[in-house]
């Protein structure tokens, strides 16, 4: 039970690392006029609810899709793991990731009356990062307990780093505020670190992996 206690921990920080709410916090707040309560409610509720939908389809099809097109689980670690890295190495030199959202997007952003599900719930949140994380989390959960238990961690772990979600992206006027710009990079960079240590982590994994 501790051990579940421990990986469910971990993997729920992951999550949340590699969403990077703050970032997408600061991305909505240049992204729509009049940043009221009333205003940042319904869309921090529907950001939430599209990574949280998002990612339960990933948990339970993932997995089964890229087995249909032939892909191991240990080329995505290596892949995945290469994509994360970039996102790192762009996070802890304190510059916002290209892939989080293009500038065509952010242009197509401006003309949207509700930026909550695109391009803010995806695929600024929720992008290709997250989808590699989730599907290598749980074939590594699953190598040492059983598919349902490694469903359900994962599951709630999806459902934690959702709620942070929407209260980072809920109160994220208060966040910028308190924290001003300067923490905000500060704490990028401390996320781009740990978000670096986990794709290390999936390289390695899948490199040995496949080597073997």
């Amino acid at each position: 039970m501790i051990e579940l206690a421990s990986i469910l921990l971990h993997d729920t920080i992951a999550l949340i690392t590699i969403l990077n709410p703050l970032a997408a916090a600061g991305i909505m707040i240049s992204m729509i006029a009049g940043v009221t309560p009333a205003v940042v409610r319904p869309i921090a509720k529907k950001a939430a609810l599209t990574v949280f939908i998002a990612s339960l389809i990933t948990l339970y099809s993932g997995e089964l899709v890229f087995k249909f097109f032939g892909i191991n689980v240990l080329s995505l670690k290596v892949i995945g793991g290469i994509f994360l890295l970039t996102i790192a190495l762009n996070m802890a030199s304190g510059h916002s990731s290209k892939t989080r959202q293009t500038a065509e997007e952010k242009d197509e952003a401006t003309d949207k009356d509700d930026v909550s599900v695109v391009p803010l719930g995806i695929p600024i949140l929720f992008g290709p990062g997250v989808i590699a994380t989730i599907i290598v989390l749980n074939h590594n959960l699953s190598q040492d307990f059983t598919t349902m238990t490694s469903y359900g961690v994962i599951t709630v772990s999806i459902f934690f780093s959702s709620i942070i979600v929407y209260m980072t992206l809920r109160y994220a006027s208060a966040i910028n505020g308190a924290l001003g710009i300067t923490g905000m990079k500060i704490l990028t960079r401390i996320m781009g670190l740990i978000v670096g240590a986990i794709a290390v982590q999936f390289i390695i994994g899948g490199v040995k992996g496949l080597w073997v």
